[in-house]
This record gives structure tokens, C-alpha cells and sequence, in this order.
């Protein structure tokens, strides 16, 4: 989804967490009379969602790192180490790290007008001075040419929604600095987009989805009424078309699911989220986002074309909205990250991110011996942290004047954080 704006930030909410997470889902869903009550602002938002711009291994000498508590851990720069083999990636914190972004809004001339945040006004920097760092490990910042070196010949796709496509524009940035790309597929709607880096002979690809499902919007006389069908049973071919042919696949979703919608499965209702329909069971995000995800996977598992495709699943990035949701004038002006204190391990975000790697889980297992790899980048609990990430009201916000978007990131921004991980994990998977 290009602005998926239906989530809110803890703060909208009580101590407790069962006031917590009632509030959270309120705000975050609830407001089906709205969509139906105000016809035009929904038109608009819809044109908001649809138009945002949007294995060999190298051979490095091994030198000592020394953490923060001090201690030699031996490492390979910049990826390889015996310690990283255990190190668990997505539990840690933010530490400063003055050197900030490997690039920036002038070296990167890819970024869309609604992630670059210091061209629209935004006058900090100090977001960009921080790294996520693992407990106990070094996690290397992100190396172009380790990277290229990787996956020369190969092609890497994003599956999912307008935050997937933000994490490829952040690698876009990033592997720019090598190389230039060219940027050789666009369609009429900018939601599929490739990229080629003939000198790596590589490929990047984003393929746009809002459920990874096919799905059906209710009209209410001719007007869009932000009300979907989901079938279950059946794969959104946008995708699945186009996943056969690529060498690495990373899928993320969430934010599409925070509205009114039906599940069907072989012809018949089985569910709904926000519905209050007598007879209907209320599954909740998560109980939908489980469903589509378990279609996903059950799909790749299935793919007999998709043999050899290296399966990711990058989990839940939450949104921060504080004083409001994204339509009753919530922002997200904090300027530093939160550590781990600041936030809750049981929060309802970390909830949906738990529901995917489930999903995952199920998906090794059921694939057994068959020729899918599945993994990982939990950055769930990271993001929780970094509520100073996002565009906020620098976004140019033309089609939505007045509203914020605390959802997306800025680039370059704490999202590069996530191609770190992204590549310390494809170097463990090659190995």
C-alpha cells in the first residue's frame, strides 16, 4: 500500500494493556462510518494510497571488534564471523554512530519525493546518526559491493505493500552508491517497478500487493467504500506471476488489513475483521493477517517453478501516531529513538509480528525437504523504537494537506537498518 495510514501509536492509549490494545485497535480500524460518511475524503485517500512515489563468499581478513561491554568478539569484516552465526540479529538496541547514512538526498537521486524528508523541511539530523546494534554482536553496516558480490546474476523482488516498496527504495539508495542502475520496467500505475544493475548483472524488482491474496473493494454506488473481500484460496497473480522467476523473494504486509474486511474460502465466509455481522466471526488484524500469510507461503511451498527461490519474511513495522490517528490529526515530531524500556515487548504490534514468524515456522515445516529456503528479518522490535523515523508533515503532501504520515520512512532514515540485517542474513544463508 503506498500510504497505509490506519495505525496508532501506544501513546493513544491507557496504561494497561487490555485498554491499550482496545484503543489501538479503535483507532486503527473502527471507522467504517467514516468511509462510508464521508465519500470525497475517501476518494482522496485513495489517491494517496494508489500514487505515493515512491552465493560466493568473499574471502576478508578477520580483526577484532570490541562491544560495548567491552569484550573481544572476533569478526570478519564485513560479514563473516563465528560469533555472528549465533548472534541473534533482532534483539538489540540503537547506538549512536556519527557517520550516519551511506548516502544521502543529493548521492541518491531515486528518492521519492514523499520519503525525502530534508528537501520538504525536515530540519534535524539526528535521526540518521544511529545504528542498530544486536546484543553481544556486530552487525556491519551495509556494503555495496559485498552485496553485489553475493548475488551477481541474480534477482531480488519485494513483495507487498507501500512499506515493502520503502525498504526496496532503500536499497535502491544504497547499491546506487556502487552503481547506477537502470531503471528498465515502470507500469501506468508506478506500482510495479525493476531496476538492473548491468555491471553486478542484477535485478531488483517490487511487486505490489495489498493482501499477497486476491481482493475485491465493495462499491457503493460507483464510489470505493474501503470495505474488501479476501479469498484465501486464491493468490494475488500480480505477484505470483512474476515470483517464479526470481532468485530471492521478500515478502512483508500488515497495514492494508487495519479495515473492514469479509474472508471467503472455497466459496464460503469463514470470517470477518471489523464487521459486526451477526453469524460472522470476528478473526481480528491478526487472525486475517495469519490466513494470508499462511496462503503465501502454502503458495511457494506449492510453486513447482519457484524451486531454489530464497523465501524472506520481513515482519510488522508499527507505525508511531501520538495525539490522534492518522485522519484526526495525529503526528510523529519526536526527534531520538526509545530503548527497550520505552516500549512494550507485549504490545499489539509486536503481536502481528509474532503471527508472521509463526507463519513462517509452519511454512519450513510443512516444506520439509523441499527445495524452499525460508528466513527472517524481524524488525518488529526495532522499529517500535524509532517513533523520530518517519516523514511526519515532511512528506509533500499534496493529495492530503494536513495530515501526517507516521507509517513510512524517511529516507535515508532508520530503514537503511534493515538492509543491514537484509544482508547479514543473505551472507548466512550462502554459507
Amino acid at each position: 500500500m503506498t500510504h497505509d495510514m490506519k495505525s496508532s501509536p501506544a501513546s493513544l492509549c491507557g496504561d494497561r494493556e487490555r485498554e491499550r490494545k482496545r484503543c489501538l485497535i479503535t483507532t486503527m480500524g473502527r471507522f467504517t462510518p467514516f468511509l462510508f460518511g464521508c465519500s470525497t475524503v475517501t476518494f482522496i485517500f485513495s489517491i494517496f494510497i494508489l500514487f505515493s512515489p515512491l552465493p560466493l563468499n568473499p574471502s576478508i581478513p578477520k580483526q577484532l571488534h570490541v562491544d560495548n561491554d567491552h569484550h573481544a568478539i572476533p569478526i570478519t569484516k564485513p560479514h563473516q564471523s563465528e560469533n555472528d552465526e549465533r548472534c541473534d540479529l533482532f534483539k538489540g538496541g540503537w547506538v549512536r554512530d556519527e557517520k550516519g547514512s551511506g548516502y544521502n538526498n543529493w548521492s541518491c537521486r531515486s528518492i521519492p519525493e514523499s520519503k525525502n524528508c530534508f528537501k520538504h523541511g525536515r530540519k534535524d539530523d539526528e535521526f540518521v546518526k544511529w545504528r542498530w546494534k544486536p546484543n553481544g554482536c556486530h552487525l556491519p553496516r551495509f556494503d555495496a559491493a559485498t552485496f553485489f558480490t553475493l548475488l551477481h546474476g541474480k534477482k531480488l523482488a519485494f513483495v507487498g505493500d507501500s512499506v515493502s516498496r520503502n525498504h526496496m527504495e532503500s536499497l535502491l539508495c544504497l547499491l546506487s552508491q556502487e552503481e547506477a542502475p537502470k531503471d528498465i520496467y515502470k507500469d501506468s500505475e508506478d506500482r510495479f517497478r525493476t531496476w538492473y544493475f548491468p555491471r553486478h548483472d542484477f535485478t531488483l524488482m517490487i511487486l505490489w500487493s495489498k493482501f499477497l491474496v486476491e481482493a475485491e473493494e465493495r462499491m457503493n454506488n460507483g464510489t470505493a467504500s474501503g470495505v474488501y473481500d479476501l479469498y484465501l484460496d486464491k493468490i494475488d497473480k500480480s505477484w505470483a506471476e512474476k515470483v517464479a522467476g526470481v532468485d530471492y523473494a521478500i515478502f512483508s504486509n500488515a497495514h492494508w488489513f487495519f479495515r473492514p474486511i469479509y474472508l471467503h474460502r472455497n466459496g464460503k465466509l469463514i470470517g470477518c475483521v471489523y464487521c459486526n455481522d451477526e453469524g460472522v466471526e470476528e478473526v481480528g488484524v491478526g487472525g486475517a493477517l495469519r490466513l494470508a500469510f499462511r496462503a503465501a507461503f502454502q503458495y511457494m511451498n506449492g510453486c513447482e517453478k519457484c524451486k531454489g527461490v530464497v523465501t524472506l519474511l520481513r515482519t510488522f513495522s508499527p507505525a508511531h501516531f501520538e495525539n490522534g490517528s492518522w485522519n484526526t490529526g495525529g503526528s510523529c515530531s519526536r526527534t531520538s529513538p526509545l530503548d527497550e524500556r520505552e516500549i512494550k515487548l507485549g504490545s499489539f504490534e509486536r503481536e502481528l509480528g509474532n503471527i508472521q514468524l509463526e507463519e513462517l515456522e509452519r511454512a519450513k515445516m510443512e516444506g520439509g525437504m523441499k527445495e524452499i529456503k525460508f528466513g527472517a528479518l524481524d524488525v518488529t522490535t526495532a522499529m517500535l523504537m524509532r517513533p523520530d523515523g518517519h516523514p511526519g508533515a515532511h512528506w509533500n503532501n499534496k493529495w492530503m494537506q494536513g495530515y501526517n504520515d507516521c507509517v513510512h520512512w524517511c529516507l535515508p532514515g532508520p530503514i537503511d537498518a534493515w538492509n543491514d540485517i537484509l544482508l547479514a542474513v543473505l551472507v548466512r544463508e550462502a554459507r
